[in-house]
């Protein structure tokens, strides 16, 4: 008889029904603490701050008919420079980034001081469809060095981070519109270098997609940019 009520009960449809809503519940658990963590930067690439010595070494080329190879250090050695490391030059993000940044282009000419950008590659007329959106002299880097020391990745998880899709919405809301030609999971940044051996006065890195420098520290930055002429004539 025992073994009889045993076995009514096994195939009792409650007893499968309370173990479904069992493993429905702990997977929506699990799934909300992925989402929970994805939303913190603990899985974040963690970046390495720059050097003067490791920026100056960089081997840039020019994007002419004839492309000419440069150490980056030139970019800077006079005036100082603000630099954008472009992830994409195709992401409508990148290109938010870009117009915010031309946007101070008239304020940086009364301080003397230029505008550059460097890409990471260069595919079909994707830099040239980026100028619009950018108003200073575009470079390529195609070592990545201006992505590293350490080169930071962010992969699919960028698409379940609450911040991303705020900065999707910010962009799109603010008329800008991409493609997705080009690799565009290598993070970008912003630097501003003084000229000479002043040093790094502003390196910002993209931490997620559409991490975008703040605007009014770059010209902070850029305000303490001291000429390399002055410098020579305090010595």
């Amino acid at each position: 008889m025992s073994s009889q009520t045993g076995k009514k009960e096994t195939r009792d449809p409650s007893f499968f029904t309370m173990g479904m809503w069992s493993i429905g519940a702990g997977a929506l658990g699990a799934a909300a603490l992925a989402l929970l963590l994805a939303n913190t930067d603990i899985f974040l690439s963690k970046s390495q701050k720059a050097t003067l010595d490791y920026l100056e070494d960089i081997e840039l080329k020019t994007l002419d008919t004839k492309p000419r190879i440069f150490k980056a250090k030139e970019l800077w050695e006079k005036n100082g420079a603000v630099i954008m490391a472009v992830r994409r030059p195709g992401c409508f993000l990148c290109r938010e980034e870009a117009a915010e940044l031309s946007s101070l282009k008239p304020k940086l000419d009364e301080l003397g001081v230029p505008l550059y950008a460097v890409v990471k590659e260069k595919i079909k007329t994707e830099v040239k469809d980026f100028q619009p959106y950018f108003k200073g002299e575009v470079f390529l880097d195609e070592k990545k060095m201006f992505y590293g020391p350490q080169r930071r990745k962010m992969m699919f998880m960028g698409f379940v981070r609450l911040g991303v899709w705020s900065n999707f919405f910010r962009a799109r809301s603010g008329g800008f519109s991409g493609n997705l030609e080009g690799e565009g999971f290598i993070l970008g940044g912003v630097f501003v270098v003084g000229p000479g051996k002043q040093g790094i006065l502003l390196e910002h890195r993209e931490k997620e997609f559409g991490d975008k420098v703040n605007p009014v520290s770059v010209l902070e930055a850029a305000r303490k940019i001291k000429p390399q002429t002055l410098v020579s004539e305090k010595k």
